[in-house]
């Protein structure tokens, strides 16, 4: 109610800092509308109330309730419904197959990949007339030593394949720390506590029982209210393993009444309620946690890099942002920009003659990390993280 294309334009903006390729952010909310209608009609089921109307939410930093949702599993959601449409059209799949390489022609356009199979290490090689990195963020390589929300796979894959093939970087430097990561107990360290439960009425709440920050802040103020509390001023709760905060979530169902907690985010409550803790009753223990790429290769309004033929959409990217992504922000704009993508390569396609297949562009590149008097064993991409616990062996972080 009262939103519009323009108001949701100057939360996404004014939330990343004013750091945002504009023409990417206008994409991003002009486009919303039909994306949301299209994965509707595609069968997801998003929150309505008995009439059908479409129930939305506050998030951090926004000045419109505009979040639709899933209750709180609305990326998997959406993933179970495409990828239903994905079968449901025989499109193929390559199963446990990861690229290591892009692969360009001899005028230095993208031209395909190479694949490895990591159950048989298999090497495919792929030859395209485009190509599209959707290779999400770079959570688990535990910058600063923090945990992550993400998934095994988000170790900044699609940075180093588009970096390596000449593509640019924008702003890599920046990463969401989501606020809410859930403290205890250490089974779920670092697993996302969503902003739902804030946008509920849960307040954040220091060892004092004071509340020290306005819970729908964005949310790099968020997350470095909490890390201030906990440091140096010295009002955090000790968990055992580190210090957090309370997240008072017996207030949602004081606001809205007995029964919203199971009804609106039902995946919280049984995160929780499995390890011995009822959420409904007792409030939570929570600290940030590493959960966004805000930066990545830079894109244009066709989502291509500025290698030509090579193309990127969603957590990659860099530009649609800023410094700071706001909620709800991120699938929205894993759906404008890879049907975008999609629309553009499928269009470029068809002009398009592939010239001689190269890798000099991977010599070239390892010809520059010498000559910078750079040298390491270190393979990249990473692909996944390694977690074994022999500390002669272990190559990422230590997180105490």
């Amino acid at each position: 109610e009262g939103d519009s294309p323009m108001q949701h334009f100057l939360d996404a903006y004014g939330g990343g800092h004013f750091a945002a390729k504009k023409e990417l952010v206008a994409k991003l909310v002009t486009e919303a509308p039909e994306d949301i209608q299209w994965l509707n009609q595609l069968g997801v089921e998003f929150d309505k109330t008995d009439d059908g109307t479409m129930i939305t939410t506050h998030g951090g930093g926004t000045s419109r309730k505009r979040m639709h949702a899933c209750r709180d599993y609305t990326g998997m959601e959406i993933m179970r419904t495409l990828r239903d449409e994905v079968l449901n059209r025989k499109i193929p799949i390559l199963d446990f197959t990861a690229a290591i390489e892009i692969i360009k022609d001899e005028e230095g356009r993208a031209a395909g990949a190479v694949f490895l199979n990591m159950e048989t290490e298999e090497l495919i090689v792929i030859q395209a007339k485009a190509v599209i990195l959707a290779t999400g963020g770079a959570g688990r390589m535990h910058y600063q030593g923090f945990p992550t929300s993400n998934h095994y796979g988000a170790t900044a894959d699609g940075l180093v394949l588009g970096y390596r093939a000449g593509a640019k970087l924008l702003y890599e430097d920046t990463l969401q720390y989501h606020p809410t990561g859930a403290a205890y107990p250490e089974q779920i360290f670092g697993a996302l506590v969503t902003e739902k439960v804030r946008s509920l009425g849960a307040k954040l709440v220091n060892i004092d029982g004071e509340v020290f920050v306005h819970p729908l802040e964005t949310r790099d103020v968020e997350a470095a209210a909490i890390i201030r509390e906990t440091g140096e001023r010295g009002k955090g709760v000790d968990t055992g393993h580190g210090k957090a905060v309370w997240l008072d979530t017996p207030m949602i169902e004081l606001i809205g009444g007995p029964g919203t907690i199971q009804a609106r985010i039902p995946a919280m409550y049984r995160m929780y309620e499995k390890r011995g803790i009822d959420m409904r009753k007792e409030p939570i223990l929570v600290y940030p946690t590493l959960h966004y790429q805000n930066g990545g290769l830079e894109i244009n309004t066709d989502c291509m890099t500025t290698v030509e033929n090579l193309y990127a959409a969603g957590e990659v990217t860099g530009g649609v942002h800023g410094r700071n992504r706001l909620m709800g922000n991120s699938l929205l704009d894993v759906i404008v920009f890879g049907r975008d993508a999609g629309k553009a390569a499928g269009q470029k396609v068809k002009e398009i003659k592939t010239g001689k297949l190269t890798l000099s562009h991977v010599t070239a590149f390892e010809k520059l990390i010498a000559d910078a008097g750079i040298s390491t064993d270190k393979v990249s991409p990473k692909l996944l993280p390694n977690y074994l616990r022999n500390r002669n062996v272990y190559d990422g972080p230590m997180i105490q």
